[in-house]
């Protein structure tokens, strides 16, 4: 054989071992875990080029509690609570316009204005002592989502005693600023779950569509391996509100944590948890709170006349649970 066609197949040698090499290696998955807003964190996710993202989804966190956590002295919103500064910021803007478009939808299911009830009766950032008729009429006066209006980066309360809780809906916005994030670092395949709150997109690590549990409802905090049922998807934002885990009971009748905004009291129903899929996770966080004071026939309701929303609801009845969901759901409980 010539020494140029020696040379000439040696080089195409090299270049089909040189294309090969980068297409069959298969970049593995990272998992960061921890600690945030009262809750854990699992973000998993394969990096073009596997990098470690921790230390940026980090920082991201803490801006994000600089702003919308009640918990932070300092935050934004404490600010505006404290009515030392109503200037806004653009997680709170953003934060805001979806809790009044939520809060409209819903006829007021959904408002953030509830803080000084959730406050009244203990599950707040601030621990009062159990309330009287009197002292919820009371407050009933300055609670509702259209006693406030951001204007020119600006809220204004209509009465000043009006103060402004996020959780509802924080949580799950947390996930979608975090999601975003690794779409911009290049990730096409992970799945950011925070306290329970999930984006996911593309496919996990075995290449196939995420699977995500929906936990079982149970009053224990160590009954967690318990599945209801299991969701499957390449590209899904959901989150559960539910009333399984915080409650308490005085004079033998149990007081849950969620609020009814328009009557000032915890909700009494037969809907234990309530998982909503939409568009984003800030979006399904809000709608997960609101069909947990609607109850299981206005939820449903609710579902099937929203385009973008569909949810998987767990009920009790004589102490057995038993679930239901809207019309669009069931495609996601097919592998």
């Amino acid at each position: 054989m010539k020494k140029k066609q020696l040379f000439a197949l040696v080089f195409i040698a090299i270049a089909v071992v040189f294309l090969l090499v980068p297409f069959n290696k298969k970049q593995p998955y990272i998992t960061n875990k921890g600690k945030v807003f009262g809750t854990f964190y699992s973000i998993t996710y394969q990096h073009p080029n596997h990098k470690d993202l921790n230390d940026s989804i980090v920082k991201a966190f803490e801006k994000f509690d600089a702003s919308l956590s009640v918990f932070n002295p300092n935050s934004t919103i404490s600010k505006i609570n404290r009515n030392e500064d109503g200037k806004s910021d653009f997680f709170f803007e953003k934060m805001y316009v979806e809790a009044q478009k939520v809060s409209s939808l819903t006829d007021g299911a959904f408002d953030i204005t509830v803080a000084p009830l959730v406050n009244a009766w203990g599950f707040g950032f601030k621990q009062e002592e159990f309330p009287s008729s009197s002292t919820i009429d009371s407050i009933l006066q300055y609670v509702g989502y259209q006693t406030i209006s951001l204007q020119n980066g600006v809220l204004t309360k209509q009465d000043s005693r009006t103060q402004i809780d996020a959780s509802a809906i924080a949580k799950g916005f947390s996930v979608d600023i975090i999601a975003d994030l690794l779409e911009q670092n290049g990730c096409e395949n992970f799945l950011v779950d925070i306290g329970g709150e999930i984006v996911a997109k593309g496919r996990n690590p075995k290449g196939k569509k995420w699977a995500i549990g929906i936990n079982k409802p149970t009053e224990s905090l160590t009954q967690t391996g318990e599945i209801q049922s299991v969701l499957y998807s390449n590209s899904i934002a959901m989150a559960t509100s539910g009333n399984y885990r915080q409650f308490y009971y005085k004079d033998g009748k149990k007081y849950a944590h969620t609020i009814n905004p328009k009557t000032g009291y915890p909700v009494q129903h037969q809907l234990l948890s309530a998982t909503i899929v939409a568009p984003s996770c800030m979006t399904a966080d809000a709608f997960a709170t609101a069909c947990m004071v609607l109850g299981l026939e206005k939820s449903i309701a609710l579902c099937d006349s929203i385009d973008e929303i569909e949810g998987f609801f767990i009920c009790t009845k004589n102490d057995s649970l038993y679930s239901i969901f809207s019309s669009g759901f069931e495609k996601l409980l097919t592998e």
